[in-house]
């Protein structure tokens, strides 16, 4: 948590392992988002065009999930880490759930496993009420929803590499 001007900025990250060589996720990441990004509603053509999807947690019974369109930036590549920052924006109910921030980052685990994590940053709407709504439960809610997201992904690369 970091204060900026009496608005707080909160932190998640999540990650998964892939049992896949770095260079395949990598080639899947840079591919369309519709093998990887889980719960893709709506074809893209390219990086940087907004993306409709479905994020959410729980099991198929109790699944909570909300549509929010999904923004995927240009790639950034560092010697250990391939970085592909995105920011998520709620469909409805904009004013009750913030936009989100994060990276998606693959990196290697020796030869043949793959790192992939999110670090993302929010801050909670509705000001004083909304900051105490956050500690006590909504920020649980967004560490499911990351954790749901990752999971997601990671089976994805796995699945699309074993197809591709």
């Amino acid at each position: 948590m970091v204060r900026e001007r009496d608005n707080i900025l909160m932190f998640v990250r999540s990650f998964a392992e892939v049992e896949r060589p770095f260079e395949a996720v990598r080639s899947l990441l840079l591919d369309r988002p519709e093998r990887w990004l889980p719960g893709l509603a709506t074809d893209a053509g390219h990086r940087g065009e907004q993306l409709l999807a479905e994020v959410g947690f729980g099991s198929e019974q109790t699944r909570v999930d909300k549509r929010v369109l999904i923004k995927l930036w240009a790639p950034m590549e560092f010697p250990s880490r391939f970085v592909l920052p995105m920011e998520w924006r709620p469909v409805s109910a904009r004013n009750l759930l913030p936009k989100v921030e994060g990276d998606l980052e693959i990196a290697a685990l020796g030869p043949r496993r793959t790192h992939v994590s999110l670090s993302a940053r929010y801050r909670p709407p509705l000001g004083v009420v909304g900051r105490a709504l956050d500690r006590a439960l909504l920020h649980r809610v967004a560490e499911a929803t990351w954790k749901d997201f990752v999971d997601g992904v990671a089976a994805a690369f796995h699945a699309g590499l074993i197809a591709g």
